[in-house]
């Protein structure tokens, strides 16, 4: 089968696409046909070496897929082969096939394309986990996201209307702002024109944003936290900006607020029945229409170091997929 391998570390120009061979599935696993792979910045990560999951060389990068189950190994019950699911793998999901833990796979609901499956578990399940469950978002509550307009970003935007809160998007360009809008949010920033902090104050008062999600990170993050209110949370999501800001703590003591760290896949892993949870609301209120997972490009499995470049360099609008 073919595969995208990285075999050394580096940036998504050094992966290459060849044939793998890959072993039935052990006790616990699943093989599965890849119909579409989710793409996300944690990826591009991973092949550089700087993401919490180191795995050995070479692998396949690839966190979240949807496909067939091929063959399922020992004590796996709860999926067959024929049938279609959902599987945040974490490695291994930009090839033809995969090998995933049976713990992360589970069917896809009846009437989800295998495009939109690929694309939720990792954005809307780490949203879901940060505004839901981490920050305890509340309706009538105000919420600034930063990175408003990319997969995680979007995600939030609308699981916060779908909770009742008050919305501000901010992103860095205008045409990134409209789409924002078109799902839900009640106000916008462009953090590329003009002060961060003047611009939430103007949208927010004196009060600023009970909640700030933040999976950019670098030199936004420190005014923004300066503008959070009483009791604010302020969610670590993520570092796209490629910068780790270093923010002083006398700021947390000043606005009695705090700060909360977000990490998606070891919540999924610890707190399974949990996570079920969120999939199982956000799956309703994908029903009801309240959730509308943006889909931009799809690429090709050799075209998947192209969607890395385009997911690095922040020029995706909502998530993309690679189709094999």
């Amino acid at each position: 089968m073919k595969a995208v391998v990285c075999k050394a570390w580096g940036g998504p120009e050094t992966l290459v696409v060849e044939d793998v061979m890959l072993a039935d599935p052990g006790p616990g696993e699943v093989r599965i046909r890849v119909r579409a792979a989710g793409v996300n910045f944690p990826d591009v990560l991973i092949i550089q070496n700087k993401y919490q999951m180191k795995p050995a060389l070479p692998f396949s990068p690839g966190a979240e897929v949807a496909g067939d189950v091929i063959a399922v190994g020992e004590g796996v019950a709860h999926v067959k082969p024929g049938d279609r699911v959902v599987s945040f793998c974490g490695i291994g999901g930009f090839a033809e096939e995969v090998i995933a833990p049976a713990a992360v796979t589970m069917p896809m609901p009846p009437g989800v394309s295998y495009d939109l499956a690929a694309v939720f578990s990792l954005a809307y399940g780490t949203s879901w986990h940060a505004v839901r469950d981490r920050a305890a978002l509340q309706p009538g509550e105000t919420m600034l996201v930063l990175g408003a307009a990319g997969g995680v970003g979007l995600a939030a935007v609308e699981i916060g209307k779908a909770i009742g809160a008050k919305v501000i998007a901010a992103a860095s360009t205008d045409e990134k702002l409209a789409i924002c809008t078109q799902h839900g949010a009640d106000a916008v920033i462009n953090y590329s024109q003009g002060d961060l902090r003047e611009s939430i104050k103007q949208v927010c008062g004196k009060n600023g944003p009970d909640v700030i999600y933040d999976p950019v990170g670098g030199k936004f993050a420190e005014p923004a936290f300066r503008s959070i209110g009483w009791r604010g949370r302020y969610l670590v999501v993520g570092f796209a900006d490629g910068e780790i800001p270093a923010l002083p703590l006398n700021l947390m003591l000043l606005k009695g607020a705090s700060l909360v760290g977000v990490f998606w896949g070891e919540f999924a892993k610890c707190e399974p029945a949990n996570n079920q949870k969120g999939l199982a609301e956000m799956m309703g209120w994908i029903r009801e229409g309240k959730l509308k997972p943006l889909i931009s490009k799809t690429y090709t499995l050799e075209e998947a170091p192209q969607a890395l470049l385009d997911v690095a360099a922040r020029r995706v609008v909502g998530k993309v997929v690679i189709k094999p």
